[in-house]
């Protein structure tokens, strides 16, 4: 270790120290997917929030392991300290986002702070622990057991994130956990070095003082995350879920209910009317027979009401990534009474799963195929209005049956509009696009879609369309 002093490690030190780096991998990249949905929850497009995210904390990881160099003496003080900030810090840092979010006009300002101050801490954290660990070992057994341990603890984060923490635990309480995770190694590090550290005793006090204000969080993370959502949205929230997909908010404003998916307006009852029947009942005239219909998305419900005003429609088939979602609108109250306890229906069944697997293995062929999806705004749902999608769902379609999509704002996206319309020309003979008004969008655009010729003429709607 040359200029580095060499203290008497105690023979666990080693166990202990490799343990170390298996938690701070995981915890460090954690950070990472945690800043990274937190801001594709607030902003939108999960590609450039993840792309910039992890980017700036590689980077700044970098400059961390840079400085790492000016640390000479007191190693294990010096890595003991940054724990304890990170494991704060980031304890802390999705109440800071939300707060940023909510409260101020500079969410890019602080994200890019915390961002800095993380990986810089994250960065110092391997090359001082790689130091110390050489303490015990040669260089080439340090290296080797330092990176695997590290390796092996950022696969485990990677799979827990999404799979566990992520739908189970939420944001907030996500952050509150890692944060205790870096100070729990902070104090056992503490505990077994405390012969070595200069200030073990004060060191172990703040990391308990600090674990027990990130505890009270992890506890109250829910009232927290509300209390900040809330400043978000206009109406008051009654329903906030956080599923494996997204995150879910309901608000309520007199006989007004507002559902947010990732804080994007899905639908107000006041006019959600004005874009399900366009969507629902201009396919439905058009269709000549309504045995089989799929939906596509529509996990609310609202769809398959309409749908239901036909007596003929046989078989429904609704298609949703989010279970959370469709259990909601099966068990729900408030959604039960939206959508007229539509999903309880026997003739509906409900499959959740991408609607690219689920149409691509289907060998059904329905009359009628609702698409009521989100807008385009990633690659996830972009491949759902795709052109190798369309293909496949031509198969599905029996040689008169018709297919209708959600098609975005032609006002306030109109290249956009016209891109799904055009998409599907390149594979059905027939296709129409349409708008509706809906006052909390704005002009609304849909488009039709069969293997037949389709005619511009109005279709002549069932008396049912008119029984408001």
């Amino acid at each position: 270790m040359s200029s580095e002093e060499t203290p008497d490690y105690p023979p666990s030190g080693l166990a202990v120290l490799l343990v170390s780096v298996f938690i701070i991998a995981t915890c460090g990249i954690l950070y990472e997917l945690l800043i990274s949905s937190i801001s594709t929850y607030f902003l939108g497009s999960s590609i450039l929030q993840f792309s910039l995210t992890i980017g700036l904390f590689m980077s700044f990881m970098g400059v961390g392991s840079y400085l790492s160099k000016y640390f000479n003496t007191h190693l294990l003080d010096h890595f003991i300290t940054i724990e304890i900030l990170l494991g704060f810090i980031g304890g802390s840092s999705a109440c800071i986002l939300y707060f940023s979010y909510s409260l101020t006009e500079n969410y890019y300002l602080v994200a890019f702070m915390l961002i800095s101050i993380l990986g810089t801490l994250i960065g110092l954290e391997i090359p001082l622990v790689t130091r110390i660990v050489r303490g015990y070992t040669s260089l080439k057994d340090t290296v080797a057991q330092v990176l695997s341990f590290d390796y092996i603890g950022a696969l485990l984060a990677s799979i827990i994130f999404p799979l566990v923490l992520l739908p189970y635990l939420g944001t907030m309480r996500t952050s509150f956990l890692i944060g205790i995770l870096n100070l729990s190694v902070a104090a056992f590090n503490t505990h077994v070095f405390r012969q070595q550290l200069r200030q073990g005793r004060k060191q172990m006090e703040i990391s308990i003082a600090l674990a027990v204000v990130l505890t009270g969080g992890f506890v109250y993370s829910f009232r927290l995350a509300d209390f900040f959502e809330q400043f978000v949205y206009q109406d008051e929230i009654i329903l906030t879920e956080q599923s494996a997909y997204q995150r879910i908010v309901v608000t309520k404003w007199n006989e007004d209910y507002r559902l947010y998916i990732n804080g994007n307006l899905q639908f107000s009852t006041v006019d959600e009317y004005r874009y399900h029947e366009p969507l629902v009942h201009i396919p439905m005239a058009l269709a000549r027979n309504h045995q089989k219909i799929l939906v596509l998305g529509g996990g609310d419900g609202l769809a398959v009401r309409e749908i239901l005003k036909y007596p003929d429609a046989a078989q429904i088939d609704l298609v949703d990534l989010d279970p959370e979602m469709t259990m909601l609108a099966t068990e729900n109250p408030v959604f039960r009474k939206l959508n007229s306890a539509s999903l309880r229906n026997t003739k509906v069944k409900i499959y959740n799963e991408d609607a690219f697997n689920f149409v691509e293995r289907s060998s059904e062929l329905y009359s009628v195929v609702i698409i009521d999806l989100p807008d385009p705004n990633d690659t996830g749902l972009g491949k759902l209005y795709s052109r190798e999608f369309y293909r496949m769902l031509q198969k599905r379609v029996s040689a008169d049956g018709i297919v209708v999509t959600q098609a975005t704002s032609p006002y306030f996206a109109p290249e956009a509009f016209w891109c799904i319309a055009h998409t599907l020309e390149e594979v059905f003979p027939g296709v129409l696009p349409y708008t509706s008004y809906v006052p909390s969008f704005g002009q609304w655009g849909f488009v039709l879609a069969s293997n037949l010729p389709l005619s511009s003429s109005p279709p002549s709607l069932p008396p049912i369309c008119n029984a408001k």
